[in-house]
């Protein structure tokens, strides 16, 4: 998987946008990866918006993962799910989910992380790297030097969210994240697809130079 840029949707803030709106720019400007986030939708609302998005993101090629709703992620053919550390556990949804399902989980601590690893995840997000407006319960920024840690700690691809934007995406890959999640830099963004794509440039050349 390509974990360049990382798109959670949010129909609060992308005026007046669906999801399904907010993926199909996401993509078109490059996005590898979107995630269904919506706390306010029943489980049938939110498997007809997962599906409506399964067919953007297969046609670009690009990840669908639904946060929190394992149920949900099943239920519309999306490709994994985003686990909080209040959610089903990742070695439970590994265990429901078929062979191939990408499952994520946010943590904020080494020993989150490595629980993580250990019961199946496919990657972490670690989460907020900053402080965010976009999310009421992100808590206060864990800081560069707690995501360098988390990426010794673990084998497995680390994300950063949380108050990423193009001013700072250089930050967080230069202290080892492997790309970057975002929603107000790119949902917020008069045009979705334009700012997609210059954080995607932004980080292919903050990784380049970190790689040098």
């Amino acid at each position: 998987m390509n974990f360049d840029v990382y798109v959670i949707t949010d129909e609060v803030i992308s005026g007046g946008r669906s999801h399904a709106e907010i993926a199909r720019l996401a993509v078109r400007g490059g996005a590898n990866i979107i995630q269904l986030r919506d706390k306010t939708r029943s489980c049938a609302e939110l498997v007809a918006i997962g599906r409506e998005i399964v067919a953007i993101t297969r046609g670009a090629g690009a990840t669908f993962l639904v946060n929190d709703r394992l149920d949900v992620a099943l239920s519309c053919g999306a490709d994994g799910v985003h686990l909080g550390q209040g959610d089903l556990r990742a070695g439970t949804a590994r265990q429901l989910a078929p062979p191939g399902f990408v499952i994520g989980v946010s943590v904020g601590t080494v020993a989150e992380a490595r629980d993580a690893e250990r019961e199946g995840a496919d990657y972490i997000a670690v989460s907020p790297l900053f402080s965010t407006g976009s999310k009421d319960d992100a808590g206060p920024g864990l800081g560069l030097g707690r995501l360098r840690a988390i990426r010794q700690a673990v084998s497995i691809p680390v994300i950063a969210i949380g108050g990423i934007n193009r001013g700072n995406v250089k930050d967080a890959i230069m202290a080892g994240a492997d790309g970057v999640a975002v929603i107000s830099a790119v949902v917020a963004a008069p045009d979705i697809a334009a700012a997609a794509r210059d954080l995607g440039n932004r980080v292919s050349e903050c990784r380049r130079e970190r790689d040098r």
